[in-house]
């Protein structure tokens, strides 16, 4: 069979893209070497509807103790009882909770996506915003933070059934003693959406949604380093509060309902390779060199902030316990979409993002958001991260000087080379 070439040598593009540039995306990291090798294997041929010794095909004998081993080691990453490995996404993930728990037109309550959110959390033009009745809860003007009070106040107004945290423009712990508290008064269940922290949850860096919400969810790359893809977790299994029955009339355990609404109710035939390759990625996470590498996320944070702030920018809530921050940059007199194109030129990749109250459209923005997942792997320090927001500051101030962004460029990749991917 003649060789792709024009695939492959869009491939190398990428590579060399990704080598020499600056990935400050806050949803974006780097997988190792066998993370990849696992997820190009064989396991690609495979269909294997149906759950592990469930399946509706035969020879599943192996990708049976491949999908348990994942199984097991993500419960041991989060000392969760109970976790489905199969979502495609995050946001299958999701979709296949309020599948579970909800009927259409059920009140859900989440953070707001213009504040921080995510599509998923009830936003009018995604599934959770067109099947269900949403609400929303944001963080404060002056602050930049959640009112717990407010949360509280909104959810006895609304009366939701399912109450919804987590975001992917959020810098701040979730406080989800308090989120539970919410959510047993109003009879709400709640679900905790950690597919950004969810790598400095297991480095024990950030509040543990686990013994508190009934559900969480996560993605399987950003913080957590591995494939692209989603999990489902529960501290422990219970009984559906709203007493869905079995064809037989029995109470359905949680458990049972997540796998149904998983598959068959969301999806067909999971992802043999991605899972085996989140196996892979679930087995690094639970080694020394992983916990020092979250660790190492969180200082280069906390770094960038102090250098940003020391440069006049305004960071929402004024800085981050976690890998991002949200950026304002309307007193420095420039739109997010403005500060993505210049940065893009300069081979500095963020992304353009809503910031709370913004005034400006989805598609210009009047903010940035930056993360220090990708470059920690690429074992950049806090002594690093001042000089990226000095190269960052230099674009974002030069915006219209394709000459200097040119030298910036020259300079990144020089920086670059100091910090080889793959290599």
């Amino acid at each position: 069979m003649t060789r792709d070439i024009e695939i492959f040598n869009l491939i190398e593009q990428e590579l060399h893209r990704q080598e020499h540039g600056l990935e400050l995306i806050a949803s974006e990291n780097f997988v190792s070497k066998q993370v990849m090798e696992a997820m190009g294997s064989v396991l690609t041929n495979k269909y294997a509807e149906g759950l592990p010794g469930k399946r509706y095909y035969g020879g599943c004998e192996v990708v049976d103790v491949v999908e348990n081993l994942a199984i097991e080691r993500l419960k041991k990453m989060f000392g969760a009882a109970w976790a489905n490995v199969q979502p495609h996404s995050g946001a299958q993930a999701n979709a296949a909770v309020m599948l579970g728990v909800l009927n259409p037109g059920d009140k859900i309550l989440g953070f707001d996506l213009s504040h921080g959110g995510h599509l998923t959390h009830g936003s009018p033009v995604n599934f959770s915003g067109k099947l269900y009745k949403p609400s929303f809860y944001g963080v404060e003007p002056d602050s930049g933070l959640i009112d717990w009070d407010k949360v509280e106040a909104t959810a006895k107004k609304e009366m939701p059934k399912l109450i919804i945290c987590g975001a992917s423009a959020y810098s701040r712990d979730w406080d989800y003693v308090r989120l539970r508290k919410i959510a047993d008064e109003v009879g709400a269940l709640l679900l905790a959406d950690i597919s950004h922290p969810a790598g400095l949850i297991v480095g024990k860096l950030l509040n543990d949604p686990i013994p508190h919400c009934h559900i969480v969810t996560s993605t399987t790359h950003k913080t957590l380093r591995g494939p692209r893809g989603g999990i489902i977790m529960m501290g422990k299994d219970f009984e559906n509060p709203w007493g869905l029955k079995t064809p037989k009339g029995e109470p359905k355990m949680m458990s049972a309902i997540l796998d149904g609404a998983v598959f068959p109710g969301t999806q067909g035939g999971p992802l043999e390779h991605v899972i085996a390759s989140k196996a892979v990625a679930f087995g690094e996470a639970l080694t020394v060199e992983y916990k020092e590498y979250t660790h190492q996320v969180k200082r280069n944070a906390h770094a960038m902030a102090d250098a940003f702030v020391s440069l006049g920018y305004k960071i929402i809530s004024g800085g981050t316990d976690n890998h991002l921050m949200l950026i304002d940059l309307r007193n420095k007199n420039i739109s997010g979409k403005a500060a993505e194109n210049a940065l893009i030129k300069a081979h500095i990749t963020i992304n353009k993002n809503m910031v709370p109250f913004d005034d400006k459209s989805p598609f210009v923005t009047s903010g940035i958001r930056v993360g220090t997942a990708a470059i920690t792997s690429r074992f950049m320090k806090e002594a690093d991260m001042g000089n990226i927001v000095t190269l960052i500051d230099k674009v974002l101030m030069n915006a219209d000087n394709d000459s200097l962004l040119a030298e910036v460029s020259k300079e990144v990749n020089q920086l670059m080379e100091g910090f080889p991917l793959y290599k």
